[in-house]
């Protein structure tokens, strides 16, 4: 179920060209011919073939090119809306939270038009996890690869899906997605477990009944995270505690439970995904196991358990069979969100933010189902051990690193206007009308302090090169931060929670280690992660967590700087310079507050 503003209406187009075979490969330097899998259909009982590709293929270097493109059209809209029953103002894609979902097969090309017609405010958008290789003018993300897109303005993103499994879109500029401004993304492809019904997208997330930009101002500006009422589950709830309309206008309903029908011995594929400003998940289903398969489109070879730890910005690809463990007499069972409070910020009813898997799909009654699992007190998320991927791919040549120490900088010290988050004393302040590409086609070395760019390229060419980045969290503050990077996914070498990094990497696990984009730095302790230096751009790095966002956790890398321009199409410079003449050309009504992202 999707919660629909009340005051605005919906369009949603989607344009898809003739198909051709998956006869041909994507042209790249690195190629290595497969060889063909005759007769290879992906079906309920082969998930793991893909036509004359599957798992073994190696998606960095090698994708289909299906000849197909997907055209899609987004409206970016604000207005009213009460997902769990309660009025406030939200901002939308096409008038739902969440947002329509954009469906491709791996290979296809997508054309996403999005026009902001909202009245006061920029926005841009990022496609999160997708590699976007030679092609960082469509990463999304303002101040760093393009300039806002004004009130009235449609920019077109245009970009190859090289990858498959489920991800995102959402806002990247400032804190519009907490609003409600995202939405899923699903690239049909191969898997590491089969299943006979695809769900999609279940999106969990955390909820205020007050808007985060106001929540901003008078709270997170100032370093402290707020309290928010809720949560929703795909887009809804009900509301806790219930509220009385004679004494409370903005009660307007009860809300709703997302509710799942599940067919008995049925295998269905669910793909979590977590949009949450600042709450970590612990999800389940009462009496049924869950078998993951994938983590932020990297397939991984598939282990069973009775609850998933989600935090900001990843997803899960699941599989569950439709047979509990216990039965109940009602055939009802709670969905469960699983709020981790020691690992979340504040949060009033989490123990509300639940949906319902019924067996009859005639019931209206409420599960009397346990939940089978206990919610785990850790925020490292789900064991390291337990996630690896099913292409084996080890980490190589670490010819560079880069170490980053966080600290923080608060409100009114140095001159700072709001509460800081800093790596080795900087803390990120974008400009969205003088992005970073625009410093690069400039030819400029030097970039602003504040957008805080740590240059790297590989030294020569031939074996694969690493670029290695250490976070160690020097605060006392003890928070676990989400670690989100745009442009690759990256190897996790070593997350330990209360230990200092002292410059031994003999430790790190560089054999076939979790392979994501989202990954946990551990409160007190420290993040290693590689990446290889494959993709020329201007690639952001930051916490998840969007407060901590906005305030200044963030970094970005420009790679291969020389490159960069080169590897463009012209049609994307076109459609980059003509947004920023048109930011440049538009008084923003409010003042930039907060970092931009």
């Amino acid at each position: 179920m999707k919660q629909t503003l009340l005051a605005l209406g919906a369009f949603f187009t989607a344009v898809t060209a003739i198909a051709l075979p998956l006869d041909s490969l994507q042209s790249n330097p690195h190629l290595t011919p497969l060889k063909p899998r005759q007769g290879c259909e992906n079906t309920p009982t082969s998930r793991e073939c893909w036509g004359e590709f599957g798992l073994d293929t190696n998606y960095y270097t090698t994708w289909p090119n299906t000849g197909n493109t997907r055209e899609y059209w987004l409206s970016v809209q604000q207005g009213d809306c009460s997902p769990d029953g309660y009025l406030r103002t939200c901002m939308t894609f096409n008038g739902t939270i969440p947002g329509p979902t954009i469906f491709a097969d791996w290979g296809d090309d997508l054309v996403i038009h999005v026009t902001n017609n909202m009245l006061e405010n920029g926005t841009a958008i990022h496609w999160h996890g997708l590699h976007m290789r030679d092609n960082s003018l469509n990463d999304g993300v303002p101040g760093v690869t393009q300039c806002g897109i004004r009130p009235g303005d449609t920019q077109t993103y245009r970009f190859k899906v090289t990858q498959y499994g489920s991800t995102w879109y959402h806002s990247h500029f400032s804190l519009q997605y907490a609003e409600g401004l995202f939405g899923g993304m699903i690239f049909n492809g191969p898997a590491t477990a089969d299943y006979e019904v695809d769900l999609g997208n279940l999106f969990l997330s955390d909820w205020g009944h007050t808007e985060a930009f106001h929540l901003w101002s008078t709270v997170a500006k100032g370093g402290r995270p707020p309290t928010l009422e809720t949560g929703l589950i795909n887009g809804t709830n009900t509301i806790t505690p219930n509220c009385n309309p004679a004494t409370d206008a903005r009660c307007v309903g009860q809300g709703a439970k997302h509710e799942i029908i599940f067919k008995e011995n049925t295998t269905y594929l669910i793909r979590l995904v977590n949009p949450a400003v600042d709450s970590v998940f612990d999800f389940s289903i009462d009496q049924h196991d869950l078998t993951v398969i994938a983590q932020d489109l990297v397939p991984i070879k598939p282990y069973t358990t009775d609850s998933v730890q989600i935090s900001m910005g990843q997803r899960y690809d699941i599989v569950v069979t439709a047979k509990p463990k216990n039965k109940t007499a009602d055939g009802n069972y709670w969905l469960r969100a699983g709020l981790i409070a020691g690992c979340s910020g504040p949060n009033l009813n989490a123990a509300s933010i639940t949906g319902i898997v019924r067996y009859d799909e005639d019931s209206t009654a409420l599960p009397s189902s346990t939940n089978h699992n206990t919610i785990s007190t850790s925020c490292l998320g789900e064991p390291l051990a337990s996630l690896k991927p099913y292409l084996e791919l080890n980490v190589t040549n670490m010819f560079n690193t880069t170490l980053e120490n966080l600290g923080t900088r608060p409100q009114g010290v140095d001159g700072a206007e709001w509460f800081q988050w800093t790596l080795n004393t900087s803390s990120l302040h974008l400009d969205p009308s003088h992005p970073t590409l625009e410093h690069v086609f400039n030819n400029e070395s030097i970039f602003p302090t504040p957008y805080n760019v740590v240059g790297v390229q590989p030294s020569g060419t031939g074996e694969q090169q690493w670029q290695v980045l250490i976070i160690q969290d020097q605060t006392q503050i003890g928070a676990a931060h989400p670690i989100h990077l745009h442009g690759h996914d990256f190897w996790v070498l070593a997350a330990v929670p209360q230990a200092t990094f002292n410059g031994d990497t003999s430790g790190f696990n560089t054999a076939n280690p979790s392979r994501r984009d989202v990954a946990v730095l551990p409160g007190r302790g420290y993040l290693a992660i590689a990446f290889e230096l494959d993709n020329p751009g201007a690639w952001l790095v930051h916490c998840h967590i969007a407060w901590h966002a906005s305030q200044g956790l963030s970094l970005e890398f420009v790679e291969s700087q020389s490159k960069i321009r080169s590897g463009l199409l012209q049609r994307d410079i076109d459609e980059f310079e003509r947004t920023c003449q048109r930011w440049t050309g538009w008084p923003p009504v409010h003042p930039q507050e907060d970092s931009g992202i």
